[in-house]
């Protein structure tokens, strides 16, 4: 038993590295690995129901509408912004719902491997963009008037999931007790 009562895996087997990254990219795209590896374990082992279960009313968060919600972020910032296809319509949204990530996420085995499929075929996505090597100074203008860095985007992907794995770990230690990691 390792850490709080085996809610800790042991070092060995924790997924998550931490290199000596050399240069700026090396160390985002670190980070970013890291946060998703945490969503995922933080949805290890659970069933359908208690992926979809919701937090505090009237809340629709649930770790299935996490993983729906960073798998249309994924999408929408390295495909639609940074690839610059911004007539390919969102996943995971409409124009009715904005909410739709949250408000579809139902405890259905289909659902649950939907939702997985998109967010790993995003992240696969998005992590081929950056073996390219990026100008991380480089500037996109998006449909919405903004000019924004590349580097901006990557730092505002780490702080996406920063947000939702503190999330992740209240959603977690409300189903089944498990805290940590």
């Amino acid at each position: 038993m390792v850490g709080f009562d085996g809610m800790w895996m042991p070092e060995a087997d924790d997924p998550r590295k931490t290199n000596t990254p050399v240069d700026e990219l090396e160390v985002i795209r670190e980070y970013l690995t890291n946060y998703r590896t945490t969503l995922g374990l933080k949805c290890d082992d659970l069933t359908p129901e208690q992926l979809a279960r919701r937090s505090v009313p009237p809340s629709t968060m649930s770790l299935l509408g996490l993983v729906r919600h960073m798998a249309r972020v994924e999408h929408n910032w390295f495909y639609r912004c940074l690839q610059e296809h911004f007539d390919v319509p969102r996943i995971f949204w409409s124009p009715e719902d904005n909410d739709l990530d949250f408000n579809e996420a139902v405890a259905d085995t289909a659902a649950v491997e939907d939702a997985f499929t998109q967010w790993r075929a995003q992240i696969a996505a998005a992590d081929a963009w950056l073996d390219a090597g990026p100008d991380l100074s480089a500037r996109i203008h998006t449909p919405w008037d903004d000019d924004i860095a590349v580097r901006d985007i990557l730092i505002h992907m780490i702080e996406e999931y920063a947000r939702h794995c503190g999330h992740a770990d209240l959603l977690r230690e409300c189903i089944d007790g498990r805290t940590g990691q």
